[in-house]
């Protein structure tokens, strides 16, 4: 049974966002939720994130600010390398028609996400303003986009927020087989060869949790992000040397 739920804080622009102890628990109808309105700007979703807060909502809804508790991760070191996916990328790492690229098609792949369906899902949380907010977060050196490429074509990938060396990742999409998982370990060679710990999941779902996310708490989440947040720089380049973090482990 349902406890009623919270007051929700509405926030004006360039307000601070409250603690995320506030935000409504696991008894309430919407678990994770912190406050409403705001903007999208570059420096407010920095700082959102910064705090372990994200914008998540529909049309026709305000800004929706979350911060749930506990927090899907994937530790880097816990990655699942499944026996199938390994035979996938060997083929791929081997088929000179086969690129890894970092950030050279942000825009398609944010469109990609918002655009491809998806099972269960009669729309999109990727709404234009997202998308438009997203790209200058990617202008401002603070959101990436992972590409699998085949023949010269994008075919699948991701993107993701990074701040310092802890990082969110947002949305994926595939128009191939595979070729989502494909930049999803993509990103995991490159965090074990860069030293990044962990990539936050949001939410928790099957396909995540069958890679090796697990829930954690949310201090802990935060403490972790904190930490990450306060290292130096990532260089957000791939080489394919960096698939032998995991092809060889």
């Amino acid at each position: 049974m349902h406890n009623p739920s919270p007051s929700l804080p509405w926030l004006e622009h360039g307000d601070p966002f409250p603690a995320v102890e506030s935000a409504w628990p696991t008894t309430s109808d919407a678990p994770g939720l912190l406050a409403a309105g705001g903007d999208l700007e570059v420096a407010t979703l920095e700082r959102a994130y910064r705090n372990g807060i994200f914008p998540w909502f529909s049309e026709g809804q305000p800004i929706l600010w979350w911060s749930p508790d506990p927090r899907m991760v994937l530790k880097i070191a816990n990655f699942r390398l499944h026996r199938s996916l390994r035979q996938v990328l060997k083929r791929f790492t081997s088929d000179s028609r086969c690129e890894i690229r970092f950030d050279s098609a942000f825009s398609q792949v944010i469109e990609a996400c918002a655009t491809t369906a998806r099972r269960g899902q009669p729309g999109t949380w990727i709404l234009p303003d997202m998308v438009l907010a997203y790209t200058r977060l990617h202008q401002a050196g603070a959101a990436h986009s992972i590409e699998t490429w085949i023949d010269g074509k994008l075919v699948g990938g991701l993107y993701c927020v990074a701040l310092g060396r802890s990082v969110f990742g947002e949305s994926m999409f595939a128009h191939e087989t595979n070729t989502s998982k494909i930049a999803l370990s993509a990103l995991v060679a490159f965090c074990r060869a860069t030293g990044i710990g962990a990539i936050d999941c949001q939410q928790n779902t099957a396909h995540l949790a069958s890679l090796g996310a697990t829930e954690v708490p949310r201090e802990v989440f935060s403490a972790h992000i904190l930490l990450a947040q306060s290292d130096r720089p990532v260089d957000w380049r791939f080489t394919p040397l960096y698939w032998n973090h995991i092809l060889s482990a």
